[in-house]
């Protein structure tokens, strides 16, 4: 028998779970929430640093993080439901003086929209992170605002809300296929493989799937998977006291403190592939990741490796989301691409979109992230990608 809801939103990591629970929330009737593994929050959004940040090089990426960040420091005493927050900074190590140009009229532009963002000399940076080497660091901007959250914590929290309005989250669940009308106008439903649901909402919040699950209904969403390792340590002399998350603008390269140690990752740039796969390269580690982290923070040389995972970012063109409606395909609805900073977009996203869905004037103006601006040459472009 075909099952007939009133939406459907598909992928269960942050994204999916606070786009569930916004939708429901607004009382559109029945949302049902589908994801393929056996628990939530076991793709991109548990493998990801939990950072979030105001420090981007576009207005909407800026604009997003100004409404999301505080629903993520507000949201246990909003919603009553515990979220391990640590509000300690992120630091930006500059040493390139055009990169640090750059830079300059990015805090400026932040600070424009009303972010509290602050430049530092290498002397300050060095005071805020005692270790940190900082030869030939030029400037360093740093947003007091900006943290950490606990990625699970958000994730679960959606979803117990969610089911608190009515949602219906069914694990194990894949969905094979996004179905549509006749003519192609609308979509009608997904096929999944315990059978079909109908519904005239569908949200494809699918991470780095949202591709396929896309071709399924004719559309090309220009995304691709990019591995990302992420390393935590043993604690060693020298680790950091505060949890600020530190970058190297040059390479990347982040870490934060985790426990008595560091959690530290970087893009692997040179040799990038488009891929899912995500088995851990230890050599890439030992002779790219280690040597990069030491010249950072010379104390991690002392530390022992404690363990290692390979997450993977939904990377578009111009490193921005994939946000709101399709042109000729009504009733599907786009969460996707967020090329690494979809964690910390969650909460405002799934309020955009569950305006966006009931007629209601958006939070956040999301006109230019739709999938449409690629093929009109409008591609925006981000450079502080993490």
């Amino acid at each position: 028998m075909t099952e007939t809801v009133d939406a459907v939103v598909v992928g269960g990591g942050a994204m999916g779970t606070s786009i569930a629970y916004h939708l429901a929330a607004t009382g559109l009737g029945r949302v049902v929430l589908l994801e393929r593994e056996t628990a939530l929050g076991t793709g991109s959004t548990g493998r990801c640093a939990g950072g979030f940040r105001i420090q981007f090089s576009s207005e909407i990426n800026v604009r997003l993080s100004l409404a999301s960040v505080p629903l993520i420091r507000r949201f246990s005493d909003e919603h009553g439901l515990p979220l391990d927050v640590d509000v300690d900074g992120y630091l930006f190590l500059v040493r390139d003086e055009a990169a640090w140009a750059g830079y300059r009229a990015a805090a400026a532009m932040q600070r424009s929209l009303g972010a509290r963002v602050e430049e530092l000399d290498a002397v300050a940076a060095a005071a805020l992170i005692p270790g940190l080497n900082v030869d030939g660091v030029v400037g360093a901007t740093f947003g007091p605002d900006d943290g950490i959250a606990d990625p699970s914590g958000l994730t679960y929290g959606y979803a117990t809300l969610a089911r608190r309005h009515g949602t219906a989250i069914r694990l194990g669940t894949e969905v094979t296929a996004i179905r549509a009308s006749a003519d192609g106008s609308r979509v009608t439903g997904v096929s999944t493989r315990d059978g079909d649901i109908d519904a005239p909402i569908v949200v494809n919040a699918a991470g780095v799937w949202a591709g396929p699950l896309a071709a399924t209904c004719g559309l090309d969403l220009p995304l691709e998977p990019q591995p990302r390792h992420v390393v935590t340590t043993s604690g060693f002399p020298g680790a950091p006291t505060r949890r600020t998350l530190v970058i190297d603008a040059s390479t990347m390269f982040y870490f934060h403190r985790e426990g008595a140690g560091v959690l530290m990752g970087m893009p692997r740039l040179a040799d990038a592939v488009a891929t899912f796969d995500t088995v851990v390269d230890d050599r890439w580690i030992a002779d790219e990741l280690l040597p990069q982290a030491i010249g950072v923070l010379p104390a991690i040389e002392d530390a022992g490796l404690a363990r290692s995972w390979v997450g993977l970012y939904e990377m578009t063109p111009d490193h921005h989301a994939i946000l709101g409606p399709v042109d000729g395909l009504a009733g599907l609805y786009l969460a996707n691409g967020f090329s690494g900073h979809g964690f910390q977009h969650a909460p405002i996203v799934g309020k955009v979109i569950s305006e966006i869905v009931t007629g209601a004037p958006p939070t956040v103006d999301v006109s230019a992230l739709r999938l449409e601006r690629f093929a009109r040459g409008e591609l925006i472009g981000e450079s502080h990608v993490v």
